[in-house]
């Protein structure tokens, strides 16, 4: 009697066990649907971009013919719309394709746990600009922080020493693949101005003098930028770390600014702008660098105006 009172007891046990999993088959199931397009919102302070680019075309042809594959991921929000939190490259190639609604799965998740879905899924992909990462990043450690129960801080260490951010910024670093240095120095990025983080993307300004722009004041870089685009070039790392420097001792004005970038730097001497000796010869020394064609254009421009007026004396 026992034996069978077992026996019955783990055959139930065992067909529960099924019942359970057939049932969290059904519910996952139930969970993936056909969301119109105009009830999703898109994620806050989204980090990552959507390029219009030939990736792009061909995910909307292969969305056109085929529809979505992958579902994109989204949570319910409390006024019943929905928020993207993977999936808007397919989510616009979607809309570029004319459909009016993208496939998801609905999960149950808080906001922190969104932004962490968000990032690591993102962060798959083949290309990532350093802006993206920045972001991404901070956004990424402050949610596992929150969620680990300590206090946020908005002094990010490029050397990762902020012991509040110990814990944290060693999971994020494992899960990454990068030091915790590193992402750090990513984090750093997000405290440039917009226009100097967009030469940071295009490869115009290189990573690490860029760590070491982000400490300059607003103020302070926007001056930099001017002197960028008066000299024509871009600070090297010796050049950058030499601004922080008279930054934190009170000393970086305008005028420094301004002689640190006209400093001819060893693996940027200047290039001249002609071969010909003949020509260089011709060229004042007052030309500024970079300059010498326009001068050469214009005097060119000014000798041609010269044989037009002979010519017509001439007549």
């Amino acid at each position: 009697m026992a034996r069978n009172r077992e026996s019955k007891i783990e055959l139930t046990a065992y067909d529960d066990l099924f019942e359970t999993d057939e049932s969290r088959a059904e519910a996952n199931l139930s969970k993936i649907r056909e969301i119109p397009i105009s009830e999703i919102d898109e994620f806050p302070d989204h980090p990552f971009k959507v390029l219009m680019n030939e990736d792009m075309e061909q995910l909307v042809e292969s969305v056109s013919r085929s529809g979505v594959m992958t579902p994109a991921t989204v949570r319910q929000k409390e006024d019943g719309r929905y928020e993207l939190i993977s999936g808007h490259r397919r989510k616009k190639a979607c809309e570029l394709a004319g459909l009016e609604t993208l496939k998801c799965e609905v999960k149950e998740l808080t906001h922190d746990e969104a932004i962490i879905v968000m990032v690591e899924s993102n962060l798959q992909r083949t290309t990532i600009l350093p802006s993206e990462k920045a972001f991404a990043y901070k956004m990424r450690l402050e949610a596992m922080k929150r969620q680990a129960g300590r206090p946020t801080k908005d002094n990010y260490s490029p050397v990762g020493n902020n012991f509040g951010f110990a814990t944290s910024s060693d999971e994020l670093a494992e899960k990454v693949g990068e030091s915790k240095n590193q992402i750090f120095r990513y984090i750093r990025l997000t405290e440039l101005v917009p226009e100097i983080l967009q030469m940071v993307d295009e490869r115009q300004i290189a990573f690490r003098p860029a760590v070491e722009i982000s400490y300059l004041s607003e103020e302070q870089q926007y001056t930099l930028l001017e002197a960028m685009g008066y000299n024509d070039a871009t600070p090297s790392l010796a050049q950058a770390i030499k601004m922080k420097k008279f930054m934190q001792e009170g000393k970086l004005t305008d005028e420094v600014i301004q002689s640190i970038m006209q400093e001819e730097k060893p693996n940027q001497k200047e290039k001249p702008a002609f071969k010909d000796e003949r020509i260089t010869k011709l060229i004042p020394k007052s030309i500024p660098r970079g300059q010498e064609t326009d001068f050469v254009i214009k005097a060119l421009e000014f000798y041609n105006r010269h044989l037009q007026r002979s010519k017509a004396h001439e007549r």
